[in-house]
């Protein structure tokens, strides 16, 4: 064999698919109990943290793991459930956005605590502060060198926010 097994880029890319799969399997649990697939919370999620609610359909595909069409049938069904909306938009016809409703931000409220929950237990407690800002910024870089597009239409990435000061 002329390539060398050992290569540690091997392990770097096998060890993020073994996180990433064993954290999907535990956030795929919990989503199902709120009926939502994990595209579908991503689609709410990015609306949410967006600061107008809303994102062109073409950004919100740029920025989820979907293809445009797959973006137009999400849409379309969580339209339908009454998750999100879509909305013309006035300066170009042939777009139009996506807007998280109010149950829509309902669904992610009754979710997100035990959702944080998962995250702090699976991903936070493991590392040390240190280690975390290390991860976030890590995958941030390889983040924008693989989709550029992954924060288009949202202005600045949002930062995780700080953790309260101890009372």
């Amino acid at each position: 064999m002329n390539v060398d097994l050992s290569d540690p880029r091997f392990t770097a890319i096998g060890l993020l698919t073994e996180a990433f799969t064993g954290l999907r399997g535990h956030f795929e649990a919990q989503l199902d109990q709120h009926r939502l697939s994990i595209v579908e919370f991503e689609v709410l999620m990015r609306l949410a943290r967006t600061p107008s609610h809303r994102l062109r359909m073409t950004d919100l595909a740029g920025q989820t793991s979907l293809s445009t069409s797959g973006v137009t049938r999400v849409v379309d069904r969580m339209d339908r459930d009454g998750l999100i909306r879509r909305e013309a938009c006035s300066a170009d016809r042939r777009s139009s956005y996506a807007v998280i409703t109010d149950a829509g931000l309902e669904r992610l409220d009754a979710l997100l605590p035990e959702h944080l929950e998962i995250i702090q237990r699976w991903l936070v407690d493991p590392l040390s502060p240190g280690q975390l800002d290390a991860l976030l910024e890590g995958l941030r870089k390889v983040r924008d060198a693989v989709n550029p597009c992954a924060t288009a239409g949202t202005g600045e990435p949002a930062e995780l926010p700080a953790e309260p000061a101890s009372a």
